[in-house]
């Protein structure tokens, strides 16, 4: 859920960076930098003064935990609000990466968070006292020293990451604004993924809560990925559409969908058709559910990821407050109706089946928002990305689905299918889902990056 709302932030304070770095106004973009980090820390008191509140009286009161372990969860609540604090307060400085387009540099301190948190499973053999609690204070710990290490970085790099007590109002009151309607529509998200976890602890107890956990982290590890493409995607489509090169701005929206669908494919097939075996050789015993959980999770990303370059679209023209209310309007649709289902007694997977039917409205909506805002023609995506990507998903699944069919669910099983998915997959996505120019220009790509690779070697 922090998460959620981190990226969102992160989004609209990259969105005002990215103009002022094209316009090349250094003092505007320190200005803007500084107002950001009040926002943030205000932003932080707030959420903390909320958790310490009303999130202690809902954990302890309304929550379905075993009394036993309400310590502990109690402890992991405090340490989650803290670390969401400090990595508030890090979302300028990511902001500011992101706009100057330094991937590697956000690539290395990923690298080096996921190798932190790596090293925190393995010190949890050794907990000294409760491991979940041992567990969230590490975190915690890892959350501290990546906020440090951005700092560092950005301090050294870019001269507007200076922080400066500033009171701009007109700069307050127009990012306050923007990020304000940009934090509803990731509201509707939290609330539709997190209030639907509430609904299935309140209506089926802890233990479906914990196979929605395993599907979340299967779903999260993937999508990772794709993000990162669409994290260096983002500041080009905010500097097209500043530019006015409507034409450029077309083709990376249609490109950028179509690009991060294909590469979530190439993983997600494979993982749906040996969910049991993964989840297995994972768990040892898979909670009930879980398994159509993570199929129906990763076919919502895929939904989801469709519509993510649009949004960028609609972000960067400011004018969002239209796009907020039509698109946290059908969005918000997936909590009550999900409360619906499982009062009239149907299973907990029926939350994913509206969760996907809701987002394709959502992405549906967003596709008329795009042609008012920006004269988007809506046959373009439907002709360079609908099309090519579902015939590829439909052509590249075929031959796994019949060969897992006619294998018993093995280790050796899970190999092949992995195997034949990823080339089947990558066919599929080079004859049908590539136009010819795309094709070339991602083998000359493919190409450039081995023979950098060899050169480093």
């Amino acid at each position: 859920m922090f998460s959620v709302i981190s990226s969102a932030l992160s989004s609209s304070i990259s969105r005002f960076l990215t103009f002022e770095l094209g316009r090349k106004d250094i003092k505007r973009m320190g200005v803007i930098f500084s107002t950001s980090v009040n926002i943030q820390i205000f932003l932080a008191v707030l959420i903390l003064a909320l958790g310490e509140s009303i999130g202690v009286w809902f954990l302890n009161y309304k929550m379905n935990i075993p009394a036993e372990r309400l310590y502990a969860a109690n402890w992991v609540f405090q340490c989650s609000l803290l670390t969401f604090c400090i990595s508030l307060i890090s979302v300028p400085y990511i902001a500011c990466i992101v706009a100057h387009e330094k991937m590697n540099a956000f690539a290395y301190i990923s690298i080096v968070d996921a190798i932190l948190r790596l090293l925190v499973c393995l010190i949890l053999t050794f907990a000294p006292f409760d491991k979940l609690i041992f567990y969230s204070l590490l975190l915690l710990l890892v959350a501290i020293v990546i906020r440090l290490v951005y700092g560092f970085y950005c301090g050294r790099n870019f001269e507007e990451c200076r922080y400066r007590l500033i009171k701009d109002k007109s700069i307050v009151k127009e990012m306050t604004n923007f990020a304000g309607w940009s934090f509803c529509t990731s509201a509707v998200y939290i609330f539709n993924v997190q209030g639907v976890s509430i609904l299935i602890n309140i209506f089926f107890g802890v233990a479906l809560n914990a196979a929605r956990g395993i599907a979340t982290q299967v779903e999260g590890a993937v999508s990772h990925f794709v993000d990162n493409f669409t994290t260096a995607l983002n500041p080009q489509i905010t500097k097209n559409y500043a530019a006015g090169e409507t034409a450029q701005l077309f083709i990376l929206i249609c490109r950028g969908a179509k690009f991060s669908y294909l590469l979530f494919l190439i993983m997600a097939v494979p993982l749906m058709i040996e969910t049991e075996t993964v989840l297995t050789l994972w768990l040892k015993v898979v909670p009930d559910d879980a398994v159509i959980f993570v199929r129906l999770s990763l076919i919502g990303a895929m939904v989801n990821i469709l519509g993510n370059t649009g949004y960028t679209a609609c972000m960067a023209t400011g004018n969002i407050k239209k796009y907020v209310i039509y698109i946290t309007s059908v969005g918000s649709l997936v909590f009550p109706l999900s409360w619906f289902a499982f009062a009239r007694g149907m299973p907990a997977y029926s939350a994913y089946i509206i969760y996907i039917l809701v987002y394709i409205a959502v992405n549906i909506t967003r596709l008329y928002i795009m042609k008012g805002l920006l004269d988007f023609p809506i046959k373009l995506f439907l002709r360079d990305v609908l099309i090519p990507v579902s015939l590829t998903t439909i052509t590249g699944a075929i031959v796994p689905v019949i060969l897992a069919n006619m294998l018993q669910p093995t280790v050796a099983r899970l190999f092949v299918t992995i195997v034949v998915s990823i080339f089947a997959i990558t066919l599929a996505t080079c004859f049908i889902g590539l136009t010819k120019h795309e094709r070339d220009m991602t083998i000359r790509t493919i190409f450039y990056k081995i023979k950098s690779m060899a050169k480093w070697a």
